[in-house]
Order: structure tokens, then C-alpha cells, then sequence
């Protein structure tokens, strides 16, 4: 475990620049209107408050967030939520959109493209560390560890990375490294993962993080702009070149992770495909949670939206409005409705008579009367129309909406539109 050490933080030196111009297209129609970092998560935030909210947490104040894909609803958000900063602190929050900066044709290229064309903004700001971040996973993490690490190894760069099972690394980067961890070779998504020095069965996989001194980290992006056969991208270009010619380190998120008492794992999830969206909201839903978010001592900062408290109403048999093993959110109302194991966002309204069993409603949708729903993913503002099943008749479902591997099924407003 890497302790803290004495003195200023390291990363009130830092600037963190989070990455999120992704589409996230393996979460289908429910990224049509949105970025995946703007993609709804655990009944209030989105998906990028998490990255954003360990920054704070870790005591970064300079921030930056490229965006690209569809990205109204994830810019709109962040102003909203993370306007808090004060230039006149020494903080700063910088949306930085791809706006043909560097050439009238030129959109962010790739991941390394995408901070390349805002140097000059990231120069002004003068930080002297850069923990470059992916906006669209789940998990708590001090990056003020990281970031000592990184000064105490003398590394060029410092990656996160997650131990994890070797063959279920194939979907990584994948770092081979020696008994020091620092890393001889990175290989993007192999066949046979390399295993870990004195645990050969598992590896060490990319989580997207990247430490860098700012300098030198601008010296990387220019040699790499210069290059036509170059990418442009962090993973396929710059780390690579770096563990050959440089010194690159591996970071161990256990080394680092935000844990209150309760919480055994070291949690991390990549909620890239409708099952693993749906798996990991349904997850906040357990008694002792996987995943917590009631830490005060590390919060999950969002947008505060003025709403009023959840109600449940009428008491009688066939008609009691009820929530078991549910999260349910501000403004929310379930009238005479069973809801079992679910999450509700903001604004669910739920009419009598009817029943919700493993659903992740986002916010404003309006179910109504004698509706059953299982095992479904109701995109914002849908309408449900009285007395309609969900989840029950494959064969139906696949027909009307969208049907994942392991059966949730995905309904959006365009879907309803066409019935």
C-alpha cells in the first residue's frame, strides 16, 4: 500500500484531463441521443461523475473534459453539476469540445489527438502532473497514491492497471511487467495475455489511466503528431513508444481504491453493453452493496436536481405502492404498484395495479396502470401505456425493442414511437 506522504499533495499540482468524446455503440439505442460518459447511472449521476468525482476527491482543482460524440446532453449536464470551481481558487473545469482547433478539417483523431489539440489551453493552466482519465467507468480511486507513485518511481509514465484473471484479460491492454512492476512490454488485446511475476495466472490490464509529467507528456504528443503513421491514440501509439524508449510503471488499483468498511472487492466495471449496464445498477440494489454509494467520506458528486421526496401511496390488497430491495430517487411516485429489486431514477411516476421486477427506469418515464415490467432498461422520458408487458415473451419483446444476450431488454421513446 502506498502511504501519503507529508507536505503538498501532489495533486494540487496536477490537472486531470478526462476523456470523453466516446459513442459507447455496444450500449445500442441508449446511446443514440447521448454520449456513453452522459449515459444515466445509480439513480442520480451519469457515468462520468464518477471520474470527475475521484479528481475532487484526490484534492485535483484544474480539470479539463474533451468531448465529441453527441455531446448536448453530456456539455449540459456538466454545466449544471460541476460549475463549483473558482478561477479565483486557483481551480479551473474546462469543457473542451472537438472544434477544428488545430485544422478546419481535423476532428479529435484519437485519444492522443484529443489533448494534443488543447496544449495551449493546458500550457495556460501551468500544471505540473497530468492524470489523463477515460470518462465512462465505474469505480472510486485516489489518484493523489497514483500520482506518488509516479514522482517516487521516477517513471516517464504511470498506467493504472486491474489484476485480473489472465484469460479474461483478452479484451485489454495488457501489461507485462518484472518484479518491480516496471512494465517491459504492452500488448493491446491479446490472444495469450503475459502473466504477472510470481502470479502467473493473472494479469495486469489497462484501466485507461495515465500519469505523466506535463512536459514530457507534451514532448510525446508533438513527436507523435509528427508521425503520418501514427493513430493518434494513447494505447496504439503513445504507450507503447514509451515502454520501448522510456521508463513506464504499472499501477495496481488495489494500491489505490476507495473502499468504505463494507465493501470487500475492489470495484471497477466498464459498463459497456446493456448487461453489464443493467447488471451493475441492479448490484447497488443488495443489502450490502458491491458498490457503495452512501460513502460521505469519498461522495459521488452530481447534479443537485430540486426535486421533491418519493411517495408511495394507497394500502390495499391488489393496490399497495411498495419498494423492496429498490433504490428509488427524488420526485418519484409509485401509486398502488409493486416495485422489487429496481432502480428508479428521478421522476418515475408508476400507475396502479401495476408491477416493476428488475428494471433500471431512467428519469421522467410514467408507467402506467396494470404494467408489468422484467428484467428492462427504460430509457428517459418513455411512456409506458396501460396494461403493457415487458419482459415476459421473447419472441414479442424482440419484435417491438431491443433484446440483449441475456435477455434485459432496452425500450426507448423512438421504440414506442413506432408501435
Amino acid at each position: 500500500m502506498i502511504e501519503r506522504t507529508s507536505g503538498r499533495p501532489l495533486a494540487r499540482d496536477a490537472m486531470a484531463y478526462v476523456l470523453a468524446g466516446g459513442r459507447g455503440s455496444r450500449l445500442m439505442e441508449l446511446t443514440d441521443r447521448r454520449a456513453k460518459p452522459a449515459v444515466y447511472f445509480g439513480g442520480k449521476s451519469r457515468i462520468i461523475d464518477f471520474a470527475l468525482s475521484n479528481a475532487i476527491n484526490s484534492g485535483i482543482r484544474r480539470i479539463g473534459v474533451a468531448t465529441q460524440y453527441k455531446a448536448h446532453s453530456l456539455i449540459r449536464h456538466m454545466q449544471r453539476a460541476w460549475t463549483f470551481l473558482r478561477p479565483e481558487r486557483n481551480e479551473s473545469f474546462d469543457i473542451l469540445p472537438a472544434s477544428q482547433r488545430v485544422a478546419e478539417n481535423q476532428w479529435y483523431e484519437g485519444t492522443a489527438d484529443a489533448v494534443f489539440q488543447n496544449l495551449d489551453i493546458i500550457a495556460s493552466l501551468a500544471p505540473k502532473y497530468m492524470v489523463i482519465l477515460a470518462g465512462d467507468h465505474i469505480y472510486k480511486m485516489d489518484y493523489e497514491l497514483m500520482l506518488q507513485q509516479h514522482v517516487n518511481s521516477g517513471a516517464d509514465v504511470t498506467i493504472g492497471c486491474l489484476v485480473v484473471p489472465r484469460m479474461e484479460a483478452t479484451g485489454f491492454g495488457v501489461m507485462q511487467v518484472d518484479e518491480k512492476d516496471t512494465i517491459t512490454a504492452f500488448v493491446e488485446k491479446p490472444k495469450d495475455p503475459p502473466g504477472i511475476p510470481g502470479s502467473p495466472d493473472m494479469a495486469l490490464a489497462s484501466m485507461g489511466i495515465y500519469v505523466f509529467n506535463t512536459e514530457f507528456l507534451f514532448e510525446q504528443l508533438r513527436r507523435d503528431a509528427d508521425d503520418p503513421a501514427s493513430s493518434r491514440d494513447f494505447g496504439g501509439d503513445i504507450i507503447p513508444y514509451i515502454v520501448k524508449h522510456g521508463k513506464a510503471v504499472a499501477h495496481r488499483f488495489t494500491q489505490s481504491c476507495i473502499r468504505a468498511a463494507e465493501e470487500i472487492e475492489e470495484y471497477w466495471r466498464d459498463v459497456g453493453t446493456l448487461d453489464a449496464y443493467f447488471e451493475a445498477n441492479l448490484d447497488l440494489t443488495d443489502t450490502v452493496p458491491k458498490l457503495n454509494l452512501y460513502d460521505r467520506d469519498w461522495p459521488i458528486w452530481t447534479d443537485a436536481v430540486v426535486a421533491a421526496p418519493a411517495k408511495f401511496v394507497h394500502d390495499e390488497d391488489g393496490r399497495r405502492g411498495s419498494a423492496v430491495s429498490s433504490l428509488v430517487s427524488g420526485d418519484c411516485i409509485i401509486s398502488g404498484s409493486e416495485v422489487r429489486r429496481s432502480l428508479l431514477f428521478t421522476g418515475v411516476k408508476i400507475g396502479s395495479y401495476s408491477s416493476a421486477n428488475e428494471a433500471v427506469i431512467l428519469p421522467y418515464c410514467n408507467i402506467g396502470r396494470g404494467v408489468r415490467l422484467n428484467r428492462v432498461i427504460i430509457d428517459s422520458g418513455v411512456r409506458i401505456p396501460e396494461g403493457m408487458v415487458i419482459g415476459e415473451d421473447p419472441e414479442l419483446d424482440a419484435r417491438r425493442f431491443r433484446v440483449s444476450e441475456k435477455g434485459v431488454v432496452l425500450v426507448t421513446r423512438h421504440m414506442m414511437a413506432r408501435l
